[in-house]
Parts: C-alpha cells; structure tokens; sequence
C-alpha cells in the first residue's frame, strides 16, 4: 500500500482537533507508530485505513488518494446560498441551509459520481450534516463573511443567516458555471418550502434511510434513489 497519503492524514487531524496521541489511541496505534506514519516512514494497514476513514468521515478511497474535501469550496457554497436567499427575500436558518448544501452535495454526485465539495455527511437526528458544517459557520461568523441572528422563543431556539455588505463583494471561484446552476435549481426548488419540509423529505430518501444512526452517509447510496427524488 503507498504511502503518499500521510500529508492528507496529517492535515485532517490538526483541522479535527486530534493531538497525535488521541488519534493514535482511537486507531489503536502507539504515538511512536502514528508519528511514523505521519513522516510517511510507516505503511498504513488496511485495518488503519478504515479506521482513519471512520474518524475523518472520508471514504477509504480519498483517504487513500491523498485528497481531503474542499472546505473552502463548501464556506462558498454556504455564501451562494445566502445570496439566493437574499434575492429571493427569504431568510435561511442554520437547519434548512445545512439540508439545502446535502441536496447539492449529493444531486451533483447523482449526475456526476463526484461530489461538489467533498465534505462527508453524518446521519443525525435532524438529517445529514458534515461535521464541519458548525465549525464552518462558526468561522465566517468570526471572520466577518456572515451574521447569525439567534432568537429564542418558547424555549426554541432558531438561527438565521444573513451574507455581510463586506464578504458579498466577494466572488465564489470555487464553484463552476454548471455547479451554480445546479445550486439554483435546488433552491429554486426549496426557497418557499419550510425546514420541516425539507427535513422530512432528506429523511426519506434511500441514503438518510439506510445510513447506519451517526454514521457517514455513503454518496453511493443516492444513485438508488428515483430521478425525481433526488432534490
């Protein structure tokens, strides 16, 4: 098995947080053989990709490649989807947003077997979401791309997003002419929907469905799934 996949390894558990003792721990490596591996002298067991892969929410295949999700790529998408918020004068909160990047995610998987940003998808109560989805808005929100409104009522408590004056000069590279207009179309097909609606309906597609509870959704999973029912 090559080993030119241990930059990656590196990169993703300093963005997840993990020293190189709690990684090692959880794959049940030494830290002397982690930092071997991390240094690229040590080859990786299959046993350990998976494991590794289970961790990071990446398939064993693009732990393999030495390709990581585009994080960057995806902090677009959130900005893309404020804007047709924005022009359509709906408001988007934190869960229909997180539901509307899934649909995208994976509708540009069903007609292209590769996903827009790569970001892997965990089954959670209230549907998919990377885990990095908090983390990523938490970040524009510190870096002045975006405004989060909270509002408590009745003991709920909702989020709103709004794009700043400043990040909206800002323009989404990252994402293609034809990426954009698949984006739209998933709005165009949500923007007056609820976010009870589109919970219900993500819940109810083939990869939500037989995901195992708090594990990574599989993207091949939406290819199952009828024509009409994909966003």
């Amino acid at each position: 098995m090559s080993n030119t996949y241990f930059e990656l390894i590196k990169n993703l558990r300093v963005k997840q947080g993990f020293s190189q003792g709690e990684l090692a721990e959880k794959i049940g490596m030494s830290r002397p053989s982690y930092v071997s591996l991390e240094k690229g002298v040590k080859e990786l067991s299959l046993v350990e990709a998976q494991k590794l892969s289970e961790v990071f929410g990446i398939s064993i295949q693009d732990l393999l490649s030495g390709q990581s999700p585009d994080y960057e790529k995806y902090k677009q998408m959130i900005l893309l989807y404020l804007r047709d918020a924005k022009k359509s004068g709906q408001i988007l909160k934190k869960t229909k947003l997180a539901k509307l990047l899934y649909l995208a995610d994976f509708a540009w998987y069903y007609k292209h077997l590769k996903s827009m940003s790569g970001m892997p998808y965990r089954k959670i109560e209230f549907g998919p979401v990377p885990d990095a989805y908090f983390r990523a808005v938490q970040e524009m929100e510190d870096d002045g791309s975006i405004v989060v409104k909270h509002e408590s009522n009745d003991g709920k408590d909702t989020y709103s997003f709004f794009e700043t004056r400043g990040s909206e000069k800002h323009d989404l590279d990252s994402i293609s002419k034809e990426e954009r207009a698949l984006m739209h179309d998933v709005w165009k097909n949500w923007e007056k929907e609820n976010t009870q609606n589109i919970v219900k309906f993500t819940h109810e597609q083939i990869p939500y469905i037989f995901a195992d509870k708090g594990s990574i959704i599989p993207y091949e999973l939406i290819t199952q799934e009828d024509p009409e029912h994909v966003y």
